[in-house]
């Protein structure tokens, strides 16, 4: 709550002969930090607002006394000199409402007899207690002594006095710079609390005036005739009640019986787990029986409903819970069911009109006409002759749900203090309610939006195998910048991403969405590792965003067994050794991250061999506050060389050594790829002249390498599509060979290559054309077809399924 509001104008001064002493009026925060301090506790306590509102209230108000809790015996000038009570409830240890009187030393005024009030306030606002406070010295008359009367701070019900809706209606006008929506808050729960009073020597209670002025009492009080102020007014003499203990104790009974549930509900922000909080919180202390239903919508977490409920709204039963036999009323309400309420039953009442509603009794014949309203559902049993309150579970005036309490026949039935109770166990439940709700929809939001982001990774590519993990932080939201992508590449070549951009939330999330799909982007155009970083640093300074992020990219050629790898500010990847199961940490220029500028990146060539294993991840996964990353590098070393039966289990590892409990609080991203390679028997390559006559010879080269490969219902369509390709790099080729390769992986790939730069572009051809159809019959026979720009010029290729695929020769682990 915004606590920034100017100043109220300054009351003017009041003469205590007038009969008025105002109170100090002070508001004090969860913290027990001073947001609200009235003209009249400057004047009592010698501190300005300035200096007072931000300031803890111990130090500003030293007052101790004797507590009394609402609704206990008055003591006999029982006050101290020091003691703990009024701080107890500045810390907000004490729940309940407390008056008492104590001493404040002032330099200039000396000793002063205050006496004190004290309100616990519940509520959305960071308002947890509202202190009053008066000078008792002009509340006696000359010559009157101390021992003839005691007068001591006390509540009232607001039933006691006439005058209770003069002060529901000012106070909000008097409440130091409060608003009237923070204000109105405050008046609700101290009329329903009780009010001040001052009582004298246990005869005698005089109400605190609407104005927060309390009369002013002189002379002794007369045996036979009405009490006086100095006004003239007859001041309201108290008969002793006994009912009066009754509702006092009554009303302090539910006080802690609210602040137990309080303390109870909204431990967890999961919106299930806080309904069945809210739900036994209830039982049996308060009701026999408590059902809580959800709009479905609200509980899929869809966001905050449209519009009121009506009788085609969904409701989804939370949970129940009962003092009854275990299970009695399970098939009767079962937890899980979805129902749509009747209209002419209280539980539809309570959800449309957004009240509480309360039947003390359900007869038999009420019983009977509930029931009825349902289809194959028999209430009877569950309802008669019990007491029943339906209290619905709102936030920002809208109906989310309804808690259905029931107590058992020869307990005391629901009235109206229960209903007041009921709607107030409603109201605290639906704010913790809302907030789980709330949080609900916000993570099933981040975590659409991370799925959309993550990509879906192919487990095998041509000579690779691939497996993946991606852990979100701990922290609210669970959406990070850190991000894992493998790019299929010319020549079965293989790209490898890993990257993390620095900081949380959506901002970094839409950050990483950007710069992974530039990495995409630039990827299919075959640009060198380090030249890839160069343009991506490029592009984040452009972006304008002040963000930096870490990157890794890799590109896997598994028919030269090579590894071509650019860093920028990423920790180094892993590489473990399939002929000794060694790891290690790959020595790579580090590079500066991506956003800083200026910076140049270097390509680093690592050879490798069939089952080595490459493992990148970002640095939430070996990172640990207070730790060196070296020791997390370690780990990581160490876990990557254990021997696993599969990649999947061989990431587990992994992700169980380095986060053991799963409470990292940043994302991790982990990406292991097997580097099976490509067997040279797998692979043809032909050098062909610049000669039309070279078609044939292509085609006759195509033939016998897939007979002797076994691949017989490969040949038709590769030689057709073989013999458009090679046509062309003879007619638009210069003055090198034209090169022809076949590989044969889980599909077969065929490259041909000429020293013409410019890509090849499929064209529309039209009836008349004699040229322009080859490409379009690739198009049409190829499952994948592409052109890439070489340094010699260009390559077109196009990749065939295979029917029947030759099982893989296993990688050595």
């Amino acid at each position: 709550m915004d606590l920034g509001v100017p100043p109220q104008r300054t009351p003017q001064p009041r003469d205590p002969a007038a009969g008025r002493v105002p109170l100090a009026v002070v508001v004090v925060d969860a913290d027990g930090l001073v947001s609200h301090w009235s003209t009249g506790a400057r004047r009592l306590f010698g501190v300005s607002r300035e200096d007072a509102v931000g300031c803890p209230a111990g130090e500003l108000l030293p007052v101790t006394g004797a507590l009394r809790r609402h609704g206990d015996p008055l003591p006999d000038r029982a006050y101290a000199e020091f003691g703990p009570e009024l701080d107890s409830s500045l810390n907000g240890t004490v729940a309940y409402p407390a008056a008492g009187r104590a001493r404040v030393d002032e330099p200039d005024r000396g000793r002063i007899d205050v006496l004190w009030w004290a309100y616990p306030l519940v509520g959305p606002g960071p308002e947890r207690l509202l202190v009053l406070a008066a000078d008792s010295a002009p509340l006696r008359g000359e010559g009157e002594t101390r021992d003839n009367e005691t007068i001591a701070p006390g509540f009232a019900l607001h039933t006691d006095f006439p005058g209770y809706r003069e002060l529901s209606s000012r106070l909000p006008e008097i409440l130091p710079s409060m608003s009237v929506q923070e204000a109105t808050r405050i008046v609700s729960q101290v009329l329903e609390l009780g009010y001040p009073v001052l009582e004298f020597s246990h005869h005698d209670r005089i109400p605190v005036t609407p104005d927060w002025g309390v009369p002013r009492r002189t002379g002794h009080r007369a045996t036979g005739g009405p009490q006086r102020t100095a006004a003239g007014s007859p001041v309201p003499r108290a008969t002793p009640r006994p009912e009066l203990d009754l509702e006092y104790a009554a009303v302090r009974e539910r006080l802690e019986f609210l602040n137990e549930v309080s303390g109870r509900i909204g431990t967890s922000l999961d919106l299930e787990r806080t309904i069945r909080e809210v739900t036994s919180a209830a039982v049996p202390r308060f009701t026999d029986f408590a059902g809580t239903h959800l709009r479905a919508a609200v509980l899929a977490g869809e966001g905050f409903p449209d519009g009121p409920p009506d009788v085609t709204t969904i409701w989804h039963r939370v949970w129940v819970e009962h003092n009854d036999e275990p299970g009695r009323w399970d098939d009767t309400v079962p937890v899980g069911e979805s129902i749509a309420f009747p209209e002419h039953t209280p539980f539809f009442q309570c959800m449309v009109t957004g009240e509480p509603v309360i039947i003390p009794y359900v007869s038999e014949e009420l019983s009977n006409r509930i029931s009825g309203e349902f289809e194959k559902r028999d209430l009877r049993p569950l309802i008669t002759h019990r007491s029943l309150l339906i209290v619905p579970l709102k936030a920002r005036d809208v109906v989310l749900g309804f808690m259905v309490l029931m107590r058992r026949p020869g307990r005391e039935p629901f009235d109206d203090m229960d209903r007041t109770t009921g709607a107030e166990l409603a109201a605290r439940a639906g704010l913790v309610l809302d907030n789980a709700r709330m949080y609900t929809y916000q993570e099933n939001v981040a975590e659409t939006l991370q799925d959309s982001m993550l990509p879906q990774i192919e487990p095998r590519m041509a000579g690779c195998d691939i497996a993946t993990r991606y852990l979100p932080g701990a922290r609210l939201g669970r959406v990070g910048g850190d991000w894992f992508d493998s790019v299929k590449l010319p020549g079965s070549r293989t790209a490898l991403v890993v990257g993390d951009v620095m900081g949380h939330g959506l901002n970094s999330a839409a950050m990483m969405g950007q710069l992974r799909t530039a990495v995409l982007t630039m990827a299919t155009m075959e640009m060198p590792p380090a030249q890839l970083l160069r343009n991506l640093d490029d592009l984040a300074q452009r972006l304008g965003e002040q963000y930096l992020a870490t990157c890794l990219y890799a590109v896997y050629d598994p028919i030269s067994s090579e590894l071509q790898i650019a860093n920028a500010g990423h920790i180094p990847p892993v590489l473990v050794r399939a002929e000794d199961g060694r790891a290690e940490l790959l020595d790579l220029p580090t590079g500066a991250p991506i956003g800083v500028g200026g910076v140049a990146f270097e390509t680093a060539t690592v050879r490798v061999r069939p089952g080595d294993r490459l493992v990148l991840c970002t640095d939430g996964l070996v990172e640990v506050r207070g730790q060196d990353i070296g020791a997390g590098l370690a780990a990581l070393c160490a876990s990557a060389a254990h021997p696993a039966a599969s990649m999947d289990d061989a990431c587990d590892t992994i992700i169980r050594a380095l986060n053991p409990g799963g409470g990292r609080k940043d994302d991790v991203a982990l990406l292991m790829a097997r580097l099976n390679g490509i067997p040279d028997g797998d692979v043809a390559e032909w050098q062909l002249a610049l000669d039309p006559r070279e078609v044939a010879r292509a085609r006759r080269l195509v033939r016998g390498r897939l007979l002797d490969w076994e691949l017989p219902d490969a040949v038709e369509a590769a030689e057709l599509m073989v013999s458009e390709l090679v046509t062309n790099a003879v007619k638009h080729g210069r003055t090198h060979h034209i090169g022809l390769r076949l590989v044969r992986t889980g599909a077969l790939l065929c490259e041909v290559s000429d020293d013409e730069p410019a890509p090849a572009t499929l064209l529309g051809a039209t009836a008349q054309d004699e040229f322009g159809r080859g490409l379009v019959l690739v198009s049409s026979l190829a499952r994948e077809w592409g052109t890439s720009t070489t340094a010699r010029g260009k390559t077109v290729w196009f990749e065939l399924a295979l029917s029947r695929v030759p099982h893989p020769r296993p990688a050595a682990w």
